[in-house]
């Protein structure tokens, strides 16, 4: 799964991903397909790409889902899940474009 892989998700899902980077920093694509590194106060001395390659939990944020008190549906997806999750939407993109 790429970085790339992920924003597509998260747009077409309307979902927030969010997950910790080895250096302790946390990122979120959120569902227009941007990441960002909120505690990143400068320019980052790390490439998100190559860290993403070693994250292994990501949280979540189903945003058209709220709860009662208005927060989102959450849910803790492993790296393989999440994986699945992409390749199953790159999939179906594919699809579409093999009908026109």
């Amino acid at each position: 799964m790429t970085l790339a892989d992920l924003r597509k998700t998260a747009v077409k899902k309307t979902v927030r991903v969010r997950f910790v980077l080895p250096n302790g920093m946390e990122c979120a694509v959120d569902e227009h397909g941007l990441a960002r590194v909120p505690a990143l106060n400068k320019t980052a001395d790390f490439n998100l790409e190559q860290e993403l390659r070693s994250v292994n939990e990501f949280l979540l944020e189903y945003w058209a889902e709220l709860d009662k008190k208005g927060m989102p549906r959450r849910q803790t997806l492993s790296r393989a899940e999440l994986d699945a999750m992409t390749a199953a939407g790159g999939a179906a993109v594919a699809g579409d474009h093999d009908d026109e």
